[in-house]
């Protein structure tokens, strides 16, 4: 279900179930559930979040006693972890077989790793209410997601002026909307922003992590890397763990290649060599665009920025781990 289109006269369900790893997108559906619960006489709230001392049976205790009443409640319960643990896990289990009358009962989660998704309560859940995901917005969809925000505004955007704002605020989902925030306040319904208007109010607030490095220098794209690299050194990190998943994904490389040409294919060696989400294309396509020779001398330049980092050889750790990495994409 599209989180962004809860109606506020929509007839509700009993149960909605909100996860996912896009922070703002929770926030917002929240938002909407409580409109739409508040316009259709959901006048009543209550708010549970479920921590380490959380007491379950007072869960279930309250809930049972809300069809007695004939108020309509918006019942919410927040779990920031995830992990409701067995006691949990069996109390919304039965919640689920016994979700109470007279009230909308809402479920809030992070983003969930596939054990949560396959666990019993989560598929009890699922089995009795709407489940609503807020999935990561891409770097490939930022700029439709921005557009599609300013044009709520009635505000458009210039192609250059776009590309400059979905680099400044990427992989910082918030921030993007509180910059889409302010050039509402600054100009007026009907304007088309330009890359001037761009560059004086949106404020670089990008986010980076080493799975967009991943991603970058496996597909190729040496202008997106060389941008990220700059974007992690500037946000100050050590490239300790940089130089780590690196090294990984070159071992995997290796050892793709060496499959591949004894006849295996993607599919079988998914799980062995753990090609998950985008790896399942970007490796196989690096594997192919990155000769072997290329990839065991990458390794042996990890070993040696390894040596760097703790002073056994002498040299500039980022400076050396940059290169590498950007030789990798071109």
């Amino acid at each position: 279900m599209n989180i962004e289109h809860i109606s506020p006269d929509a007839p509700l369900a009993p149960l909605y179930v909100i996860h996912g790893e896009e922070e703002l997108l929770r926030i917002e559906a929240l938002d909407a559930l409580r409109q739409s619960a508040k316009a259709q006489g959901y006048l009543n709230r209550e708010v549970y979040t479920a921590d380490n001392s959380f007491d379950w049976n007072e869960l279930l205790r309250s809930a049972g006693s809300m069809g007695l009443f004939a108020d309509l409640k918006l019942l919410e319960i927040h779990i920031p972890n995830g992990k409701p643990g067995k006691a949990g896990g069996d109390a919304l289990q039965v919640l689920a077989e016994r979700l109470p009358e007279d009230t909308v009962t809402a479920v809030m989660l992070p983003k969930l790793e596939k054990a949560q998704l396959q666990a019993k309560w989560f598929t009890a859940l699922a089995a009795k209410g709407r489940v609503l995901e807020a999935k990561a917005v891409t770097a490939a969809a930022l700029p439709q997601w921005i557009c599609g925000r300013l044009k709520k505004w009635d505000l458009d955007i210039q192609p250059d002026a776009l590309t400059l704002f979905a680099e400044r605020v990427e992989g910082n989902l918030l921030a993007a909307k509180q910059e889409i925030d302010k050039l509402t306040l600054i100009h007026p319904k009907g304007s088309i922003l330009d890359i001037a208007a761009a560059e004086a109010a949106v404020a670089n607030v990008a986010r980076f992590d080493v799975f967009q490095l991943a991603g970058a220098w496996m597909k190729g794209d040496v202008r997106r890397t060389a941008r990220l690299l700059e974007g992690l050194e500037a946000e100050g990190e050590e490239p300790v763990l940089l130089l780590w998943a690196v090294a990984e994904d070159i071992r995997t490389l290796i050892r793709l290649t060496a499959a591949l040409k004894q006849g295996q294919n993607i599919q079988s060696l998914r799980n062995s060599l753990r090609l998950w989400g985008d790896k399942q294309t970007l490796a196989p396509a690096a594997a192919k665009r990155i000769p072997v020779s290329r990839q065991i001398a990458a390794l042996q330049t990890c070993a040696k920025i390894d040596r760097i980092i703790k002073g056994a050889e002498d040299g500039d750790a980022w400076s050396e781990f940059k290169q590498l990495v950007v030789s990798l994409a071109a």
